[in-house]
């Protein structure tokens, strides 16, 4: 199984890139994200790969990070999702909306993607929601580590402040995403610091 490339890129195309490595060249299909961090034809390139072996193709699929490699791993667990599909919701969206996005619940971002209805959309966030903790709460996606977990019990707070800045009117993944953000700057789980710093946030 091929697990990483590393050579010199050779073509592009809209949902692929061809990995010169050794004189042999490989076909990797990649979301445009992944491609649009590539450097130019005959720089250097190296791709973390998924490989999907079948009786009737054998495909590599490409990614710059590990994390996004993770994504579309997790993302085809979901009925209906296969790699195309994964690949068009990782060229929709970034790992930090796709993570925030699942953990408050709105299918309005993972619907962008093309070929993602909106049955599809709330069938992805219902089935991750309980899978994204390692993905949330990052200070940011393309960063492939995460500088600690949130604490155990952190979650039930974050969530009632989610939910009151939502009853103020604003939108979920908003409220969540500020939430997030004012937890990691204060390191106070309390609730009501929590709809304080929120606010703050969303203000700015």
């Amino acid at each position: 199984m091929i697990a990483k490339l590393r050579g010199t890129l050779d073509s592009i195309g809209s949902d692929w890139c061809i990995i010169d490595v050794g004189g042999v060249g490989y076909h990797v299909f990649c979301s445009s994200r992944t491609l649009g961090n590539l450097s130019g034809i005959g720089e250097a390139a190296v791709l973390m790969i998924d490989t999907h072996i079948r009786e009737d193709h054998f495909h590599l699929f490409g990614f710059v990070t590990e994390l996004e490699r993770d994504w579309f791993r997790l993302l085809q667990t979901v009925q209906g999702v296969g790699a195309k599909v994964a690949l068009a919701i990782l060229s929709a969206c970034s790992t930090d909306e796709l993570s925030n996005s699942i953990a408050a619940q709105d299918k309005t971002t993972v619907s962008r993607a093309n070929g993602v209805g909106p049955k599809v959309a709330m069938r992805i966030v219902n089935e991750l929601k309980d899978k994204v903790a390692k993905f949330a709460f990052t200070p940011s996606a393309t960063q492939e580590k995460s500088s600690g977990a949130v604490p155990a019990g952190v979650s039930g707070n974050v969530q009632d402040a989610v939910s009151a800045l939502v009853n103020l009117g604003y939108k979920q993944v908003d409220a969540f995403i500020a939430v997030n953000v004012a937890f990691k700057k204060s390191g106070n789980d309390d609730l009501q610091n929590l709809i304080t710093l929120g606010l703050k946030e969303l203000s700015q």
